[in-house]
């Protein structure tokens, strides 16, 4: 028998349209802490892509700043610390003090630094590589993607070891234009990229990427390309980290040497002196 209204359930879905979530527009509500935080970040993104290798000092002390505050500031704020709930603020400010160290032994101890650099890279490179995959296969276990972060990252971080440059070069280069991306996710679409990544590790399914999502994650091969490009010309052989380490030691060795033969000449100048005076004493004492 035929529906007297004329509706049925295969034709009342049709008359709906179905709502594209890419053509909606995305409501900016921009905070000033968050937004001057993204601004100082895209700073630290252009130092790192473009004269990370030039400023490798403070490459280090700024790399294990941010991962020691980024890493502390997420167990604090998500995590119940001593059965209380951090307020932002508060785990902000135990997340700065911790990454503070953390920098600090970043910048001094240089294998340290050059470890923490190549572990950026691998994680950055197996972050990357799951985000291409996640859109083909999704793992069935949460293991499988922090068993590749951590692998990649230990991998490249022995890599930067036996090579130094070359692995410092890379990894500022993409760990800068990482940033700058980012930052153009939180402008563009308060971070609606870094949420998707966020949900593929935890294997979570969420809503696809939209076409201006591609085009801000295409954002980081291509700054990461021009980073490489530029480093490398500014380089091009003849800045090393390790000699001006070598030069320092050279100047204190120059330094002692040139102090040693002052107090030689010295010594050599007082002793005619002391032999006259002897003499001078034989003359008037026979």
């Amino acid at each position: 028998m035929a529906d007297p209204t004329g509706l049925s359930p295969e034709g009342g879905g049709a008359g709906v349209a179905e709502v594209d979530a890419c053509s909606l527009e995305i409501e900016r509500t921009y905070d000033i802490i968050p937004t001057i935080i993204c601004s100082m970040c895209c700073l630290f993104g252009i130092i790192y892509c473009f004269f990370g290798y030039r400023c490798f000092k403070a490459v280090m002390f700024l790399s294990g700043l941010m991962f020691g505050s980024v890493i502390i500031f997420l167990l604090c704020h998500k995590e119940h610390v001593l059965d209380t709930q951090l307020s932002v603020e508060a785990s902000a400010g135990i997340g700065l003090g911790i990454g503070l160290l953390c920098g600090l032994v970043t910048m001094l101890v240089r294998s340290v630094g050059l470890f923490m650099t190549g572990l950026l890279l691998g994680l950055l490179l197996a972050l990357a590589a799951l985000l291409v995959t996640h859109q083909f296969y999704t793992p069935t276990t949460v293991w499988v993607p922090l068993g590749t972060l951590l692998g990649t990252g230990m991998l490249f971080a022995v890599l930067t070891l036996q090579w130094q440059k070359l692995f410092t070069v890379l990894s500022t280069a993409v760990f800068g234009a990482a940033i700058m991306t980012v930052c153009a996710d939180y402008f563009v679409e308060m971070l609606a990229l870094a949420n998707h990544v966020y949900d593929c590790l935890r294997l979570t399914p969420g809503p696809a990427l939209c076409w201006y999502s591609w085009v801000i994650l295409g954002i980081w091969p291509a700054l990461s390309l021009i980073g490489v490009l530029i480093q490398w010309k500014l380089t091009d052989g003849s800045f090393s980290h390790t000699e001006v380490v070598i030069s320092r030691r050279q100047k204190r060795v120059q330094l002692m040497r040139i102090r040693e033969k002052d107090a030689k000449k010295r010594q050599q100048a007082e002793l005619p002196t002391k032999s006259a005076r002897p003499a001078d004493g034989n003359r008037h004492f026979p």
